[in-house]
C-alpha cells in the first residue's frame, strides 16, 4: 500500500473588505431646555436650633446650605470614620445634634437635621 502524498494547500488570505466611510447625519436643531427651576421647599430658609447653631451658625439658611456646612464642619475636623467613610463621628458640637449618638451614618443626616430646624 503506498500512502498518498498530501498537498499542503496554501490559503491565500482575503483582504478585509473596506469599510464605507459613514455619513454624517444633518445635525438637528436642538431644542432649547427650559432653566432648570429648583424645589421651593429646598430654598425656603430655615433657623437652625441653638445646639445646630453651633455648628452651621445662627442666620437662617435653605436646608441645602445648612448640610453643605455640616460636612464643612465634618471634614475640617476630620470626623469622617477612616475606615467606613459612611459614617461619621460625633465630637462634642455634633452629639447633642446627632441625639447623643457617638455615630451617625451620612444617610441619617437630613433626618438628623430636620428635627433642628424650624
Amino acid at each position: 500500500m503506498a500512502k498518498k502524498a498530501t498537498k499542503k494547500k496554501k490559503v491565500a488570505k482575503k483582504a478585509a473588505p473596506k469599510k464605507a466611510a459613514k455619513k454624517k447625519a444633518p445635525k438637528k436643531a436642538a431644542k432649547k431646555k427650559s432653566a432648570r427651576k429648583p424645589n421651593a421647599a429646598f430654598m425656603a430658609p430655615l433657623t437652625p436650633s441653638n445646639l445646630l447653631a453651633e455648628v452651621v451658625g445662627s442666620k437662617a439658611i435653605p436646608r441645602t446650605e445648612i448640610i453643605k456646612k455640616i460636612w464643612v464642619y465634618i471634614k475640617k475636623n476630620g470626623l469622617q470614620d477612616q475606615k467606613n467613610k459612611r459614617m461619621i463621628n460625633a465630637d462634642a458640637k455634633l452629639k447633642p445634634v446627632f441625639g447623643g449618638k457617638g455615630q451617625v451614618s451620612m444617610f441619617e443626616l437630613a433626618k438628623v437635621v430636620s428635627k433642628h430646624v424650624k
